[in-house]
């Protein structure tokens, strides 16, 4: 199989995909998640997706044959919680990319009981809804150690080369009390600017400088401290890569800018 690109991407707020939004906040985002199919260069053997909802002490992945779905979102409507996605599992995969991490010293285990949550299936209901490809969510580490998350990458890298597609989900700025806040806007451009010349670089200066994303223009303001489980996705999909990576989305949402990232 040709090999598959590793992707950040936004998975926006709770099930706003699905809800009614006459003010067009999230097409924008719609749009490009449903663009992803296009940028493959075929359908992948399966969707590895590390969730910004899920922290787990060591590394976990999914191990059910047919996974249920968690709706980790409250206050919306009632038909958000009757939403579907039956993608089936892939316990072979979960348990080699467990392997993987297991084999570069890194703690890593398969659950068999977890559930897709909604910064899975929500993203993927856009971007894939016909929901034939195979899925394994991955945790992040409870520890939020970044140069954990990026060796986590680099040690799945040959997952890619087997045809699995590497999804990050996450946001790129995620500070729930700024969103909507118009004096949110240049805090949030300033750590943008930083994280799309950082993914742009080659691999090793990506690697150091995500290493030491807190140090960035406004970093804690866009991910305040203790709450950066959303930018965690992007630095394994990051460490999946070896050349310099790309934005591919890049809109202002809620007075912030959010991008996503291909590797």
């Amino acid at each position: 199989m040709s090999k598959q690109p590793a992707f950040f991407i936004p998975h926006g707020g709770g099930p706003c995909f699905f809800m009614e939004d006459s003010a067009g906040m999230w097409t924008g985002m719609a749009r490009f998640l449903e663009s992803l199919p296009a940028l493959l260069p075929e359908a992948p053997k399966a969707i590895l997706v590390v969730s910004a909802h899920w922290e787990t002490k060591g590394f976990a992945f999914t191990g059910a044959a047919k996974p249920g779905l968690l709706y980790d979102y409250y206050g919306f409507p009632p038909h958000t919680y009757a939403l579907t996605y039956p993608a089936p599992g892939a316990p072979s995969l979960a348990a080699h990319a467990a392997s993987l991490l297991r084999a570069q010293g890194i703690d890593a285990f398969v659950d068999p009981d977890r559930e897709l949550d909604h910064g899975v299936f929500i993203p993927l209901k856009v971007a894939f809804p016909d929901a034939h490809i195979p899925v394994v969510e991955m945790s992040v580490e409870q520890s939020f150690d970044p140069a954990l998350h990026l060796a986590a990458g680099q040690a799945l890298i040959e997952l890619r080369d087997e045809g699995v597609m590497i999804l990050g989900s996450g946001m790129s700025f995620h500070n729930m009390r700024a969103y909507g806040d118009p004096r949110a806007s240049p805090g949030a451009r300033a750590f943008d600017d930083w994280l799309t010349e950082t993914v742009q670089s080659d691999a090793a200066e990506r690697t150091e400088r995500l290493s030491r994303w807190s140090e960035a223009p406004s970093a804690r303001f866009a991910h305040p401290l203790r709450q950066e489980e959303h930018l965690l996705p992007l630095l394994v999909a990051a460490g999946s890569g070896a050349g310099k990576g790309e934005r591919i989305y890049n809109e202002e949402v809620l007075s912030t800018a959010l991008s996503g990232y291909r590797f």
